[in-house]
């Protein structure tokens, strides 16, 4: 008999700036993504999303990406042919609200969405739907300021009730926005925030953060209003951080940027802002500016689960001069663990560090979980045969899904697991197609070039065993 319930959500993740292209068709504006070019000139001071679309890179990749908008009934079949029980992905906000400020929604882009859903229940898939995943209309950050802007809150409430009327029969999981606390690591993309030089940042980041806080709570009143049974849930961006060595300032120092990526949750779960909060926000210099009722919003609508994504621990120390050692493997930077193997891009692997964390989770909310991202970007060949033997990705997942099921044998209530890029994507950081996560091969390289079919992987077929067996089959 399985640990885990017949109803558990087996699946995989996917997000529509990641994978849609089609980024001017059908009404669609521009996304933030849509002005994002590959590799280094996509990071800050290279890039600098102020000047907006021009010519000076010849190659964007979102605008193609990897043509889900296209191709969504031959991947969605593909996924039902590995058992799918859910797929996890997101609605381009922008494919809706081309600028974000209009009253009216663009049907075109609605009409998309539809055929999407169709398919999915076609083949009995269930969506979980994210709301806000990195994908806040360009024009609201060039013309307002992004989430900076409390107008923006009103806009996404425009955006979420049209998806709540129209959708709320095919969709009991929503999520309101994408890693919540990746507004502080990667601004542009996480809030819209286009931050110059002499800005505030630290200000201008949690300002933008209470705006998606009270646009979060806000959303779930209106989708409990409109479909009582709908289940909204917050995200978290999760990794235990680890002290460094047992001296007390390392102790201390990890505590304390555990509670840097938990703060968000504590509000959106808890209903208020933390007590560490106080200090935390005096230390940084930032004063969050609050309209009358804000705090009785936060309090009142609280998420009803908690997604998370995990791919790896992190190593603080309390001494400033060790901490010079960090090495960024994603967005989270971090010292380099003695105990872990590294991916090729310098993510620490850490299956353990899956149980910890959801044991952490559980313990700080006392509410259900859900595994929404996981996953091994790796670089992957193509054999002369068309056959991809891709050992690496299935002994990462395996182990992580070994740990997933202590944690729920230790008492931690799992909704389920939809690893991520369960087809080949776009990277959101780094722009690239060769750091690849998916069972699903996408013939396109990082200059765009390629036939886009699918192939399937050996952790296609490995992954369809898994959900067979409801996870008693993770054999590699």
């Amino acid at each position: 008999m399985s640990v885990l319930g017949k109803d558990f959500l087996w699946g995989g993740a996917i997000a529509a700036n990641q994978v849609e292209g089609g980024y001017d068709t059908a009404g669609k504006g521009l996304s933030l993504v849509d002005l994002l070019p590959a590799g280094e000139a996509r990071k800050a001071p290279l890039f600098n999303p102020a000047k907006g679309l021009n010519n000076s890179f010849d190659f964007y990749p979102s605008h193609q990406s990897i043509d889900f908008y296209h191709r969504y009934e031959e991947d969605i079949k593909l996924f039902a042919e590995m058992g799918f029980k859910a797929l996890r992905f997101s609605i381009s906000w922008p494919r809706i609200f081309p600028h974000g400020d209009e009253t009216e929604p663009n049907e075109k882009g609605l009409a998309f969405y539809d055929k999407v859903f169709d398919t999915l229940e076609k083949y009995g898939i269930e969506p979980i739907v994210t709301i806000n995943h990195f994908d806040t209309p360009y024009y609201l950050a060039e013309i307002y300021g992004g989430w900076y802007n409390r107008k923006t809150v009103d806009f996404f409430l425009n955006y979420a009730t049209v998806l709540f009327n129209r959708y709320s029969h095919r969709v009991k999981y929503w999520i309101t926005h994408n890693e919540i606390n990746m507004i502080l690591h990667i601004p542009y993309i996480g809030g819209g925030l286009i931050i110059q030089e002499n800005d505030n940042k630290n200000q201008i980041m949690y300002q933008a953060a209470h705006h998606q806080l009270i646009a979060s709570s806000l959303a779930t009143k209106i989708a409990k209003e409109i479909d009582e049974t709908n289940q909204i849930g917050c995200m978290l961006a999760a990794g235990d951080v680890y002290p460094n060595t047992s001296h007390p300032d390392d102790v201390m120092a990890a505590l304390s940027k555990n509670r840097e990526q938990y703060i968000f949750i504590d509000v959106q779960s808890r209903g208020e802002y933390p007590s560490y909060s106080k200090r935390m926000f005096e230390d940084l210099g930032v004063f969050i500016e609050k309209q009358t009722g804000d705090d009785e919003i936060l309090k009142t609508y609280t998420v009803d689960y908690i997604s998370f994504s995990y791919y790896s621990s992190r190593l603080e120390s309390g001494n400033k001069e060790i901490n010079k050692n960090k090495e960024a493997g994603n967005a989270f930077a971090s010292l380099k663990n003695p105990h872990l193997e590294a991916s090729n891009w310098g993510w620490q692997i850490d299956p353990v560090g899956l149980r910890v964390t959801m044991n952490q989770i559980y313990d700080r909310y006392q509410k259900p979980l859900f595994i929404v991202e996981n996953g091994l970007g790796e670089i992957d060949k193509v054999e002369e045969d068309g056959s991809i033997h891709d050992t690496y990705r299935i002994k990462y997942l395996s182990e992580h899904l070994n740990q997933m099921i202590e944690a729920v044998k230790d008492g931690v209530p799992l909704l389920g697991y939809t690893s991520w890029g369960c087809i080949d994507l776009v990277s959101a950081v780094s722009g690239e197609m060769k750091k690849r996560y998916g069972y699903i091969y996408v013939d396109r390289d990082n200059k765009g070039h390629g036939s886009l079919n699918r192939l399937r992987k050996d952790s296609f077929y490995w992954y369809q065993r898994v959900i067979q067996s409801n996870g008693d089959n993770l054999s590699y």
